[in-house]
């Protein structure tokens, strides 16, 4: 009995890791950048434990992510050729700076240094790799028609990266990685531009239905929400430092701009919401794509309150403290949800793998 439950159990993993999909560090993301909101307000106890969870939910998903490319690399790479999954990778990227942000300290910034090392060979990987495997694959359809919100991870990933070495030279002044870091934030701030434009244009072209209106276009404010977030850490970098002296106008300006624009698209991507589940009649209930909408909220409120802070706009940083709020509600909304799903998903699994006997 006891083999047999084994067996069981080791199959079930096994078609889970299998069956992974590529964005699952949206998860860590969210957990992370709610942890750092936390923090932010004075919520120390929840902002230590959520970080725990991203910690732990991290190290796993690294393991998971490790076994399926070692044990299915035809899976890996059927999803690194497709579109509309593709930039799910970039995840990973985003998740290893936003919990090593979180773990910045001045004093002992070790954390945040060697996750960030840790994530520059996999940007360049994945910042280069994905598109170029997008765009020299053998199609029937161009890649642009399968465009959707989950493209913006390739600004989010880029981000996180300028947010963690703006962190870490306004720790040890150096030049170089502050050079970096204003270079990484500019070409976050034109990938953005590029994607809004493609992704806007197929959303206005295409016929549109609840399947194809998903939690990722959530990844619109989320997007914004980080460049926001590296322009107001690029900000507080030392007046006395050269590439900080000719951009500090140039960074604060399209980072408010930035800002305005994340905070306006919320209320049209709660309408998408409203008519994908009333209109629409999709069942509200768990999927791994909500927690696409847990990191955007997360972050908004971060990167708000940041900027507010560094330009001392007392409206900025009010409305960040309440956004911190409202995404740490979504945030236990959707890992409560998670949790009632998870035996529902495991039936689900062993009646596929018996139908498959």
């Amino acid at each position: 009995m006891r083999d047999s439950t084994t067996r069981e159990l080791r199959s079930t993993v096994t078609h889970v890791v299998r069956q992974l999909p590529p964005g699952a560090f949206a998860f860590t993301m969210a957990t992370g950048i709610v942890s750092t909101a936390f923090g932010m307000i004075g919520w120390t106890a929840l902002s230590i434990a959520l970080l725990v969870i991203a910690i732990g939910g991290g190290v796993a998903l690294v393991v998971a992510q490790a076994w399926r490319l070692v044990a299915y690399p035809r899976n890996v790479a059927a999803d690194a050729r497709n579109p509309a999954v593709a930039f799910g990778f970039l995840t990973v990227v985003a998740a290893i700076n936003v919990v090593g942000v979180r773990l910045y300290s001045a004093q002992v910034p070790t954390a945040t240094i060697v996750l960030a090392i840790i994530s520059v060979p996999l940007w360049v990987l994945l910042v280069y790799g994905i598109p170029a495997t997008l765009m020299l694959r053998r199609h029937e359809t161009p890649a642009i028609t399968s465009a959707d919100g989950s493209w913006f991870l390739w600004v989010v990933a880029t981000q996180s990266l300028a947010t963690a070495a703006a962190i870490i030279a306004s720790g040890n002044g150096s030049e170089a990685l502050a050079a970096i870091s204003v270079a990484l934030w500019g070409i976050g701030v034109m990938l953005y531009l590029m994607l809004a434009t493609l992704v806007t244009l197929k959303l206005l072209s295409a016929v549109n239905n609840p399947r194809t209106i998903s939690p990722s276009y959530w990844i619109y404010t989320g997007a914004t929400a980080i460049t926001v977030l590296a322009g107001s850490r690029i900000l507080v970098l030392p007046i006395t430092l050269p590439i900080v002296h000719v951009t500090t106008t140039v960074v604060a300006g399209l980072t408010f701009v930035l800002w305005a624009f994340g905070l306006w698209w919320i209320p049209l991507l709660l309408i998408f919401g409203v008519w994908r589940h009333a209109r629409g009649r999709t069942p509200l209930r768990y999927e791994s794509g909500l927690w696409s909408i847990v990191f955007p909220l997360g972050m908004f409120s971060v990167a708000s309150m940041h900027f507010g802070r560094a330009e001392h706009l007392s409206i900025v940083t009010g409305i960040g403290e309440i956004g911190a709020i409202v995404a740490s509600l979504v945030w236990l909304a959707t890992f409560a949800a998670m949790v009632v799903a998870v035996p529902r998903g495991l039936r689900l699994v062993r009646a596929q793998q018996a139908a498959s006997r």
